[in-house]
């Protein structure tokens, strides 16, 4: 059940952005992406789900605090909703930012869809990261997807040819489908050698592409430097152990054998786009 902290806002052409810890967030890459959303763009909190409806705590346990005066409280594991009014935007923002439910989901997503069809969402994005063989030294891939062939040629991503088990991503992405929303999945790969969360290269990676799927400016505050000193300590770390640096020495040559060039035509057209937004912002 949601549990609203504010009536529901008059939002323009919103589009909604979410993204659960778990098997969903590799390097917790997808989940500080929406942190940073919602500090950057100031957003409002909305509502969150009961977390007893949807969540084993004996697996995603409560955590106790001390607050002053040695008064203790209790937070549970839940999924939040909050919103955020652009000024420079054809769109607000709806952004939901949880942890993957233990149980419950065609409920759970229901729940999440009927809201957004509330709001009147217009184009519903989640976001993931997967653990991949991919060296830390080059650009974080990031592959998008649309269950929705003609969506997908528009926005230029791949049709989801995807079979096997699924994570809450993939089922919200149907469902937000099924609902007749246009839904598309962003998916970054962060290299398996150094999965310890946070990830703020790929973090930046899927900034990167929502600026181009929503055509809005994001400020990136403190990423990229945050960005360069996970570089450092990525090579840090292959400096330290041979057997580390001859691995990324072989992803490097994959990665350069199968990418296109970096400054090829089309990455330099998005790239200008992007500087011109963020001039005009």
């Amino acid at each position: 059940m949601l549990k609203f902290s504010a009536p529901l806002p008059a939002l323009k052409a919103p589009v909604l952005i979410a993204a659960f810890g778990g098997w969903n967030d590799g390097a917790g890459s997808a989940t500080s992406t929406i942190d940073h959303l919602i500090e950057q763009w100031d957003a409002q909190p909305l509502a969150d789900i009961d977390p007893e409806d949807y969540y084993d705590f004996q697996v995603n346990r409560p955590i106790i605090h001390i607050e002053t005066a040695g008064v203790r409280s209790v937070t549970w594991p839940t999924t939040q909703i909050s919103f955020a009014t652009l000024e420079n935007s054809s769109h607000d923002v709806v952004l939901i930012q949880g942890l993957e439910p233990s149980m419950r989901w065609p409920t759970f997503c229901s729940e999440l869809i009927d809201l957004a069809l509330a709001l009147g969402v217009e184009q519903f994005i989640v976001l993931g990261a997967l653990l991949a063989a991919t060296p830390h030294t080059r650009p974080v891939p990031v592959m998008g997807f649309s269950s929705n062939q003609v969506l997908a040629r528009e926005l230029g991503l791949e049709a989801n040819a995807y079979e096997g088990p699924t994570g809450i991503v993939g089922v919200l992405q149907h469902a937000a489908q099924e609902a007749g929303l246009s839904s598309v999945s962003l998916w970054a790969s962060v290299p398996y050698y150094v999965a310890d969360p946070p990830c703020p290269k790929a973090s930046l990676a899927l900034i990167a592409m929502l600026e181009d799927l929503v055509d809005v400016s994001i400020p990136l505050g403190d990423l990229p430097d945050q960005a360069k000193a996970w570089e450092r300590g990525a090579e840090e770390l292959a400096q330290e152990d041979s057997d580390v640096a001859d691995y990324v020495r072989q992803l490097e040559e994959a990665r350069d054998a199968a990418d296109l060039p970096e400054a090829s035509g089309e990455a330099i057209a998005r790239e200008f786009q992007r500087y011109l937004r963020r001039r005009n912002s």
